[in-house]
């Protein structure tokens, strides 16, 4: 029997499959902007149900199978499409939130603090997804990475400055994702740091420097843990 993510590989070159899956998946879609928008939605009234299936669509075209489970990825591009519906047609609606507001607060300005909550963390999710991703074709694990990260902040920011000399350095870049290997001799030549303090910041290094060239605006590790 086909797995979902199976059946999700073949809807990215077949269109009638994609057509199959979001049909299919209807309910689902429906759940999810449900819980998202708080109230009961209606297939042919509500536009939010709409953009759920473009969403869905979307997940579709853009999912990679190594990094979630397909609905888990779904889930997140429908919400994260939901959250810019709202912000660009100006309605005054209010997206998975407290009813009631036990200081008073005005309500819109709630639901537009709650868009921005629910659009970081959402946006976080699937970057650190991305990034644990790219780290795994590395080898390197990311919850061992978290383990050997260096606990003084004066460290952290030296081996910071390593990486950034790294990516400035079309070279040595060149080197590092030839080999996948830190290039210590090199470095060595143009920052003063002992080679044995380098090897031991080694994957730590590495890890900084694949999250700087793969611009990921939610990934600090710099700072000891992810924003």
């Amino acid at each position: 029997m086909q797995s979902l993510e199976d059946r999700v590989a073949k809807a990215k070159q077949d269109q009638d499959e994609a057509n199959k899956l979001i049909f299919q998946f209807k309910p689902f879609i429906a759940g999810v902007v449900q819980k998202k928008v708080g109230r009961f939605v209606e297939y042919g009234v509500d536009e939010e149900l709409s953009v759920g299936m473009m969403a869905f669509k979307e997940a579709i075209d853009s999912y990679n199978r190594e990094r979630s489970k397909f609905l888990s990825f779904a889930k997140l591009v429908i919400s994260m499409r939901l959250i810019d519906y709202y912000r660009k047609s100006g309605k005054e609606k209010t997206l998975s939130m407290e009813r009631n507001s036990s200081n008073g607060g005005n309500m819109d300005e709630i639901s537009m603090e709650q868009y921005k909550v629910d659009d970081e963390n959402e946006k976080r999710i699937l970057e650190i997804i991305e990034y644990k991703n790219i780290l795994g074709k590395w080898g390197i694990d990311l919850e061992e990475l978290a383990e050997i990260s260096p606990r003084k902040e004066g460290l952290r920011e030296q081996y910071k400055m390593v990486a950034r000399v790294i990516t400035g350095n079309d070279s040595i870049l060149r080197m590092l994702l030839k080999t996948k290997r830190l290039p210590v001799k090199e470095i060595e030549n143009i920052v003063s740091i002992h080679p044995k303090k380098l090897e031991r910041g080694r994957i730590y290094i590495i890890a900084m420097v694949l999250a700087m060239i793969t611009n990921l605006s939610y990934v600090d590790i710099s700072r000891g843990d992810m924003k």
